[in-house]
């Protein structure tokens, strides 16, 4: 059959009524039909001449190519209906199907969102916030409430409430509970599972439960959601109420959704199956993050009270310098919080970023004295010169006593040789005696630190020394095995001995590893560190000229910085914490370089180091339990701390925050005796700080 005849043409007419049906559901096979019917139609008009036979009668050409025309035209229209049915339906489908995957993942980008926001999120109510608005908005809920389990597990306790229509919202805080009962997991009386409330029964059976009509639920008693709808001209209608259950854990809560709504027309409809999904999923993840919240805070709380415990040890070493640790963080939080509140000066741009920040330095303020815990309490509470684990005043005084014995047994052996002498004292034994008592009295006076201990005073102690007594038993016996190693190589004198009233001996002195110097430097430390651990001479701590403490005691007591130090550098605190060392470490550092351990000046210290300097300085002044010196009032205390701004031993800028906003005044009405605080005139220390910031 030759290509573009009319009986090829009459074959495309034939051909595309026979597949018509089946080409309906294909568009592009119904476009191929329509595509040869009009390339035939076109071939036809071109042939207006053509005849043929019908019925043995001969045609007229142009009626029959008008009639061919006419049923072809009746076919093509026929079929572009049918293409534009088709795409209708096909783009209807498409426009479904793009709305159904844009709802979908319009849901997963909430739920990353809604995850990567829980995960970031460190305070719980803002947390359970999160949630529980995740949750309406991915159902389009008109209310919804949170509960968590009680401490206990045995009932729930209202969390938050929320009802968009009602405009309600309400939620508990650490310091009031929502005005509701809590929802019991057991009958108090019978201790029968609760079943009757859909919350309890979720959270027993780990189950969700989606209800279309609250009204209409057999199973379960909404007898208080109906009053609820009554007092408040309410119609609860469909719930959805999901366990909190952390992956592999106990059931820690629940959600319960209130009214989903048509979004459209504002009806209140049943809990989408589908959507359902995504609440579970939502719940669970929520369930991991409030989990781990409340592990993370049982850690925090953990650490914090180990903190506080062992500042508290400390101090209760000893009972002279009880509270010092407790009352340090006192000061420095409330110098802490006057610099991050500064809008202009030098703090302008300080500030603490977070909370955490805060906590960085508040844990610091409580072990900025740990190394103590390393100081001998001997040498912490040190009221005398001659202190040691006791006042050694008592053994010197039963020296006295000896001697005293010794002339009294002397002079009686002498009038017993007489044979009948007079056996009252003669003038020259009460001469001696009251030389003793005379010279026991300026042994006593000197074991009494004071501020200046003058050189006349000290070659009397000396001079005093000489005197002698007879020691009739063995001095090695009933010793330690420390006090064995020490006398190793010093050659004994077996009694009777005649030995010093008063003596430096060679025992009394303990020597320091060499090793101790070479380990405190390359830590960085720049201390004079003494030769000797300890010098217990009696000469030696009698001629002390200020105060009680030796040179070694002096040391020891100031180490406890640097064990603070290196205590706090051993441990791994996290990120957020690696200040804690700096701050705690540097409360002895003076602003000129000249203090310890690290002899560290002011541009090298941070303003919380500076802050914890005058708060432990503030805190020793005006301290009442220290057993060598007595307490200091408002006025004195702010005077010495003028003074050492003056030296340059203190931060001007942190004392001159310090008056300006009166954390002196603050701090003593609430931890001073009344006593101490008297009238202050701030003006001439003010001075001396804007003086001595001038200068850096």
């Amino acid at each position: 059959m030759k290509i573009g005849s009319p009986a090829r043409d009459t074959e495309v007419v034939r051909r595309a009524r026979a597949v018509l049906a089946e080409a309906r559901e294909d568009p592009a096979l119904l476009l191929s039909v329509l595509t040869d019917l009009t390339e035939a139609h076109e071939r036809t008009l071109a042939r207006a001449g053509i005849t043929g036979p019908a019925h043995g009668q001969p045609v007229d050409p142009l009626q029959a190519a008008k009639e061919m025309i006419a049923q072809q035209q009746l076919e093509i229209q026929e079929l572009k209906r049918e293409l534009a049915a088709q795409t209708r339906r096909l783009n209807q489908s498409a426009d479904a199907q793009h709305k159904e995957l844009v709802f979908e993942r319009a849901k997963l980008e909430r739920l990353v969102r809604l995850g990567i926001a829980m995960a970031s999120e460190r305070d719980e109510t803002r947390l359970l916030s999160l949630i529980l608005e995740g949750a309406m908005e991915l159902t389009n809920a008109d209310g919804a409430t949170f509960y968590l389990m009680t401490e206990e597990e045995d009932a729930l306790e209202f969390q938050i409430i929320r009802n968009r229509s009602l405009n309600i919202s309400m939620a508990s805080t650490p310091d009031e509970s929502l005005p509701f009962p809590n929802v019991h997991l057991f009958d108090l009386q019978t201790g029968v599972p609760n079943e009757k409330n859909v919350v309890s029964k979720a959270v027993l059976l780990r189950q969700t439960f989606n209800i279309p009509d609250a009204y209409n639920a057999g199973d379960f008693d909404f007898a208080g959601t109906k009053k609820f709808d009554e007092a408040n001209g309410y119609r609860s209608v469909s719930f959805l109420t999901v366990p909190l259950i952390p992956r592999g854990g106990s059931v820690i809560g629940a959600l319960q959704l209130i009214n989903a709504t048509n979004s459209e027309t504002g009806e209140v409809i049943p809990f989408d199956g589908e959507l359902q999904g995504f609440v579970e999923a939502l719940a669970a993840q929520g369930a991991v993050t409030i989990e781990n919240q409340k592990l993370l805070h049982s850690q925090r709380e953990l650490i914090d009270a180990i903190i506080e415990l062992t500042a508290s040890a400390i101090d209760a070493k000893s009972p002279y310098t009880g509270g010092h640790c407790n009352r340090v963080p006192e000061i420095a939080m409330m110098l802490g919080q006057a610099a991050h509140d500064a809008k202009r000066g030098p703090f302008a741009d300080f500030g603490f970023a977070d909370d955490e920040e805060w906590r960085e330095f508040r844990i610091a303020a409580w072990l900025h004295d740990c190394g103590k815990v390393t100081t001998p309490e001997y040498v912490v509470d040190k009221a005398t010169k001659l202190e040691t684990i006791y006042n050694r005043i008592h053994e010197i005084r039963t020296r006295f006593e000896v001697i005293h014995r010794e002339l009294t047994v002397d002079y009686l052996s002498r009038k017993v040789k007489e044979l009948g002498g007079d056996p009252a004292p003669d003038a020259e034994l009460m001469a001696e005696y009251d030389r003793l008592q005379a010279d026991f009295d300026v042994v006593a006076d000197c074991n009494v630190g004071g501020e200046f201990l003058d050189q006349e005073k000290i070659d009397r102690i000396r001079e005093i020394a000489k005197r002698t007594w007879t020691r009739n038993f063995d001095n090695r016996k009933g010793l330690s095995q420390d006090e064995h190693l020490r006398l190793k190589g010093i050659q004994g004198r077996p009694p009777p001995a005649v030995e010093n009233l008063l003596a430096d001996k060679p025992t009394h002195v303990v020597t320091r590893d060499p090793g101790d110097i070479e380990r405190f430097k390359t830590s960085g430390f720049k201390m004079d560190i003494p030769k000797n651990l300890t010098n217990l001479g009696e000469i030696y701590n009698l001629t002390i000229q200020r105060g009680t403490l030796t040179e070694e005691e002096r040391f020891k007591i100031n180490e406890h910085i640097i064990q603070t130090i290196i205590m706090l550098e051993t441990m791994p605190f996290p990120k957020n914490m690696q200040r804690v060392p700096e701050y705690a470490g540097g409360h002895h550092e003076t602003m000129d370089g000249k203090g310890y351990p690290r002899r560290l000046t002011r541009e090298e210290m941070s303003v919380p180091s500076r802050i914890m300097a005058i708060a432990d300085i503030f805190e020793a002044l005006t301290a009442s339990d220290r057993p060598y010196k007595k307490p200091k009032p408002l006025s004195e205390s702010l005077k010495i701390l003028g003074f050492m701004c003056r030296d340059h031993h203190i931060d001007p800028d942190v004392f001159q925050l310090f008056l300006e906003k009166q954390i002196y005044l603050r701090y003593a009405e609430e931890y001073l005796d009344p006593s101490q605080i008297d009238e202050v005139d701030i003006e001439p220390l003010l001075e001396i700080a804007r003086e001595a910031s001038a200068t850096y």
